[in-house]
Parts: structure tokens; sequence; C-alpha cells
């Protein structure tokens, strides 16, 4: 079942926002047209991902503590010190919303 988590102009162009819901802390990334759901925990240092950069091009967002990034797809680090991936979710845009798909 897919949940409401925010309005898709509550995130801005290329960048991201946090979301608490149901137990799950979650940045929400937005580049371009696109929109990617992933965990916000850095898995080396429990820092907010959706505080970091999102690199739209890259497809990554990166953890301001330590440098970490993660791809926006499939939440795999593509630089140290993080070695572990955060969770991703299935993510769908209609009529205005986001909606994730916590239960997997």
């Amino acid at each position: 079942m897919s949940t409401r988590v925010c309005s898709l102009d509550d995130v801005g162009p290329d960048s991201a926002i946090r979301v608490d819901i149901d137990g799950h802390r979650l940045a929400i990334v937005r580049c371009g047209d696109d929109v990617y759901v992933i965990g916000d925990r850095c898995t080396h240092a429990d820092i907010s991902l959706s505080e970091g950069e999102v690199d739209c091009e890259g497809g990554t967002i990166e953890c301001w503590k330590h440098g970490s990034t993660f791809r926006l797809d499939d939440g795999v680090p593509t630089v140290l010190p993080a070695t572990k991936p955060t969770p991703t979710y299935e993510v769908i845009v209609k009529d205005g919303d986001v909606y994730v798909e916590l239960d997997r």
C-alpha cells in the first residue's frame, strides 16, 4: 500500500527534504521530473542525508559530515567511509503528491 509523504511542490528542484512517517526516516529527493526516496540516514554515522548535497547529474546524495555519497536509485554508497547501502523505496508521483511504498 502506498503512503502519501508530501506534495511534489514541497521538494525544490535538485534538492532533498526529510520526512518522518510510520517509523521511517526518509529523504525525498527531486531531480528534474524524477523523484527518489531513500533512507535518510548515512550508514556510516547516522547523519541526515537530506541535509547533504544532491548531485542530480551523478545521481547521488552526499552525507555532509564525512563525504560519503549514495546512489539515489539503489542506495549503494559510492564513496567511503560508508560501506553499507541505505534503503530505497518505490515512489509514485500522482496528482502533484508523492507516494511511497513503505512495506516491502
